[in-house]
């Protein structure tokens, strides 16, 4: 019988949208809040996984962008500013939006979950306000 687990994951990042008319054209930050759901089958003793095991595959990789700035490599005013300062600042090839960072990290994760032949989907939910959040899902073909 397939069966959902998932969990909650959280971090903090700062970014902006250097194309978007609004408010979110300027430099500011979210409390993230990452929803890892994962489907599969599960084991003979009633687990699709392990919720620590989740937590040691996801937490490196929010380990990255937590309390990062993440840039848009099209972003010159922000590279170029970047350039002279101490910062942790990690480069990606879109605009940063909420849509775009579940993506980046929906295919991150697709490489280390899709290894488990049990995992058979991951959706993933990233909320950027208490109100918003984008969702993406991939599924063995």
């Amino acid at each position: 019988m397939k069966t959902k687990i998932a969990r909650e994951f959280h971090w903090e990042m700062g970014h902006r949208l250097q194309h978007h008319k609004g408010l979110c054209r300027n430099i500011h930050g979210h409390s993230y809040r990452l929803w890892v759901e994962i489907e599969g089958e599960p084991d003979e003793h009633g687990m699709v996984m392990d919720y620590g095991d989740m937590k040691r595959i996801v937490t490196p990789v929010l380990g990255e962008l937590d309390h990062c700035f993440l840039c848009s490599d099209s972003d010159t005013r922000m590279k170029e500013f970047f350039t002279d300062g101490d910062f942790k600042v990690v480069y990606v090839p879109f605009e940063t939006t909420a849509e775009n960072i579940a993506a980046y990290l929906l295919d991150k994760l697709w490489v280390k979950f899709s290894g488990m032949s049990r995992i058979e989907s991951i959706r993933l939910q990233v909320h950027e306000t208490q109100n918003t959040y984008a969702q993406v899902e991939k599924t063995r073909a």
